[in-house]
């Protein structure tokens, strides 16, 4: 390591305090540090980033210390492990890196041990057993021992050679190579190094004698390079190449040797089956008058296939050959092929068969998912279809269908990518699948489905519509604007059966179109799933994102020929709910939910398994169909959405109630224990924001509101601005007793009329509020309920949003916004979100917007995560960190 020898040299007792830094600088510079584990005498342990010296480093690094005593040795020795520890972790901490097992599994004290090296606190939990850190730590020590952590200048490097012939059995071999630590693209053959022609030293003769005797105990079918004085080639068996390859490869990785894999090796592919399914149509126009359905029955043929590769006889052939003649490999389209007898006689066995099997088992082997059965240990690579059904496997399904221009009947012109969507509802919904239109939020998903309803003017019988009973006026409106000649009858009221006499099935005859809301589906599913309904329409799908429920329950026993769901938000807050909308809309395609979390849910949530995730993304791309208003390939009329996070000081007064908060949430968490736990931690959290809100909201005394709250006095300079300039705003809370102390109080200082729209407001005034607000002389201040009015309206009269206190779901605060900018829209939408500084929500804030990215692929958000940390690292997240405003 020269730079800490250069760093270390000329040191003395005056500036030996700056020279440990320094030099605990040039470790970590050069990466010479390994990770450790420690004790300290209470039994509590702590995870270290150590230096890790070479014997060329030790001399010099000795002159840092003045007092050559033991004493004084250990005392330098331990400043700079102290100093380089820090300096690490400072450095982890700026990149965003984080540790997981290396091993799928891996529980425990070694997870807890990764997760702390990349942690400001280095102390782990006080609950792992001393004995079992003891024995980590002799585990990592034995590690280094062994020389697998040792730091050099260079390091062994093996290269696979191939025979020069396709069927020569006995000529392969293993070349050595010597690459640079520093500068891992320099790779040189050892022969050369050996002859002087390197660009290295002769001081990494060494290192490398070392690595040889590494290599030769690792992998007894290298030990020859000890028979020779200057190794550079080792002659193998294809038996000791596979031997080496399969069992050897991660020891050697793990002791610093490389191994650079042949690419047939790294994505190697054994011989197995391939699946030629034909779809029981050939073309979409075959389909208008009939519907397929996942259970419709195809025919197929299996073939012999390498990977998604067909192979044909005389490859079958050579593959014998191989087999017979006892090899391992052979080399097939250009590629060496593992081959195991046992495996390729039971493929054989299956070539050439035919049979039946149902759209749902095709498309779900297709998919990688458990489809057709076929013996143990043969994989099915691929499945090769025509038509609809190749175009689903494909995953080119958007791609290919053709647009539904325009109906006749549909009072309004569809834009191009409403066009697309309408022909793909309508092409899925021919063939019996399930449909998710997943739009963003304000692409106008309603104006589609419609669309849809009025182009496929060949269905027999009405089209159910389920939504929440907030945007049943929508839905009114929405079909007399764009198809008033559908006859629509509305599913609602106390009096929905009485002030009928017909029954409903008898009503829904003389009906296009039916609405109703999801309570009323679980309530009435008796006289519902009475009907066969030609299409059944889910609103807001991720009202059925929980299976359990007793309305995602009633959702699934209704019959109808085809299912869509329409959501902006497939995904809120966990996995499983894409599950459940899948699974009402295609039953069985994602396997049942055990299944679906163990193959996914899982991998992606808790090991943030990239591959996973696009393993699931191919599945579900077929029948979700998903487009972002920010892409202006879609969209190239909407203006901007321009995100500020106001950051709000606490009041004196507020300061004083969130520590008195704080300290009774820790004190009574440090007393319980499980689901009670959960729940007060959870009260807890609440209370903290209200206190970020107000203190009126959370003493709920009635007493004045001005002055008293930051994140208030930010509000009111933000409305104050908004209101003198003739705009209109839209204000969410999640809390309904703040918006009954809000209202009143904007109404009286800025002598403006406020609305109040909240859970409690009876569907026609509901109505009437977001009427009135869109009208252009409708008032300037409209104040929300989270909750009620997140989904469903069409508010583009305002061109600003605030949210007054955060929601833990960024996808509800999206939702949110969306009621404001969406089509329709003509200026560019200002949104302000208001974060006490300091709290509860500034840590909140700070996790949604490193997470916000990533929301397409898994949201993680929600109130879990937090009702289950530990006392201590609860108390770090709510403590009060923030100086407190004046009051």
């Amino acid at each position: 390591m020269v730079g800490v020898v250069s760093v270390a040299a000329g040191l003395n007792e005056a500036n030996v305090d700056r020279g440990i830094e320094r030099v605990a600088r040039a470790f970590a510079d050069s990466g010479h540090v390994i990770p450790g584990i420690s004790m300290d005498e209470t039994g509590r342990a702590r995870s270290w980033w150590w230096p890790l010296p070479t014997a060329r480093d030790r001399d010099a690094i000795a002159a840092l210390c003045s007092d050559t005593s033991l004493d004084g040795q250990r005392i330098m020795a331990d400043e700079l492990a102290v100093a380089v520890d820090r300096i690490v972790r400072d450095r982890l901490a700026r990149h965003a890196v984080e540790l997981t097992p290396r091993r799928a599994g891996r529980r425990g004290l070694e997870e807890a041990w990764l997760i702390s090296l990349t942690a400001p606190d280095p102390w782990l939990s006080r609950a792992h057993d001393p004995a079992k850190v003891a024995a980590l730590e002799e585990e990592i020590v034995a590690w280094v021992a062994s020389g697998a952590a040792v730091a050099g200048s260079v390091r062994l490097s093996l290269r696979v050679r191939e025979p020069a012939g396709a069927d020569a059995d006995d000529g392969w071999s293993v070349e050595l190579l010597v690459q640079d630590v520093n500068e891992p693209s320099l790779v040189v053959p050892m022969f050369d190094v050996w002859q002087g022609r390197s660009p290295f030293g002769p001081h990494v003769v060494e290192e490398l004698l070392g690595s040889l005797g590494r290599l030769a105990r690792l992998a007894p079918e290298l030990a020859a390079v000890l028979d020779e004085a200057e190794p550079s080639e080792v002659p193998l068996s294809t038996a000791a190449l596979l031997e080496l390859l399969d069992r050897r490869a991660a020891a050697l990785t793990d002791a610093g040797i490389a191994i650079l894999l042949p690419t047939w090796w790294a994505q190697r592919r054994r011989p197995g089956l391939r699946v030629k399914a034909q779809s029981p149509a050939s073309g979409a126009d075959q389909l208008v008058a009939s519907t397929v359905g996942m259970d419709a029955l195809v025919s197929f043929t299996f073939e012999a296939a390498l990977g998604d590769q067909r192979l044909s006889k005389a490859d079958v052939r050579a593959l014998r050959r191989a087999v017979d003649a006892k090899q391992g490999l052979v080399r097939v389209r250009g590629e060496w092929v593992e081959v195991r007898p046992g495996d390729l006689e039971a493929i054989v066995s299956y070539v050439g068969t035919s049979g039946e099997a149902t759209v749902g088992e095709v498309l779900r082997t297709g998919l990688g998912l458990d489809g057709l059965a076929v013996g143990e240990g043969i994989d099915i690579g691929a499945v090769s279809a025509t038509g609809w059904l190749g175009d689903l496997l494909d995953g080119a399904l958007h791609a290919t269908v053709a647009p539904t221009p325009t109906p006749d009947g549909f009072e309004g012109m569809l834009r191009p990518y409403q066009e697309i969507g309408t022909g793909w509802l309508a092409f899925l919904g021919r063939l019996g699948l399930g449909a998710c239109l997943a739009d963003d939020m304000g692409l106008g998903k309603t104006a589609q489905l419609i669309a849809a309803v009025v182009a496929d003017s060949s269905t027999k019988g009405a089209t159910l519509v389920v939504s929440p009973v907030s945007v049943l006026g929508n839905w009114e409106r929405e079909l007399t604007r764009f198809a008033p000649q559908l006859r629509v009858l509305t599913h609602h009221g106390s009096d929905r059966f009485t002030r009928h006499r017909a029954k409903l099935a008898t009503r829904v005859k003389r009906a296009d179109v039916v609405l109703t809301t999801y309570s009323l589906v679980a309530r009435d599913i008796a006289e519902l799933e009475a009907v066969r309904w030609s299409r059944l329409v889910l609103d807001e799908a991720q009202q059925i994102k929980n299976p359990g429920t007793a309305q995602t329950r009633a959702v699934q026993r209704l019959r109808a020929d085809r299912r869509i769901a329409l959501t902006g938000t497939p995904v809120e807050n966990r996995l499983s709910e894409l599950w459940s909308i899948m699974h009402v809309l295609n039953p069985g395609l994602l396997g049942t939910k055990r299944e679906f979390r163990d193959r996914f849910g899982i991998p992606i949530e808790r090991e943030h398994d990239l591959e996973a995730a696009q393993r699931l993304r191919r599945i579900t791309t077929p029948f979700v169909l998903r487009r972002m208003k920010t892409d202006r390939t879609i969209i190239r009329d909407l203006p901007d959405k321009i995100e500020t996070t106001e950051h709000c000081p606490l009041t004196r007064e507020q300061a004083t109630l969130y520590q008195a908060v704080v300290d009774e949430l820790v004190r009574v968490a440090e007393k319980s224990d499980g689901i009670a736990r959960r729940g007060l931690v959870l009260a807890g959290l609440m209370r903290l924001k209200q206190v970020c809100n107000h203190p009126a909201q959370f003493l709920r005394d009635g007493s004045v509101l001005a002055g008293r709250s930051g994140k208030l006095t930010r509000a009111d300079e933000l409305l104050e601005e908004i209101v003198s300039a003739g705009d209109r705003v839209l204000c969410f809370t999640q809390f309904t007793e703040w918006g009954e102390l809000l209202g009143p109080y904007w109404r009286r200082r800025f002598g403006v009329d406020v609305q109040w729209l909240h859970g409690g407001v009876a569907r026609k005034k509901r109505d009437g509020l977001v009427a009135q607000f869109q009208d252009g002389d409708g008032p300037g201040i409209f104040l929300i309920s989270l909750k009620a009015g997140g989904t469903g309206l069409n508010l583009t009269a305002a061109s600003h949003v605030v949210h007054l206190d955060r929601w833990w779901n960024p996808a509800v605060e999206d939702q949110a916004t969306d009621r404001a900018y969406r089509i329709g829209q003509r200026r560019s939408v200002l949104v302000h979100k208001l974060v006490s500084t300091g709290t509860v929500e500034e840590r909140i804030d700070e996790m949604i917007t490193s997470k916000r990215a990533l929301a397409e692929q898994v949201v993680g958000a929600g109130e879990q995560w937090i009702t289950e940390l530990s006392t201590d690292d609860l108390r770090a997240t709510i403590a009060l960190s923030a100086e407190i405003g004046d009051d």
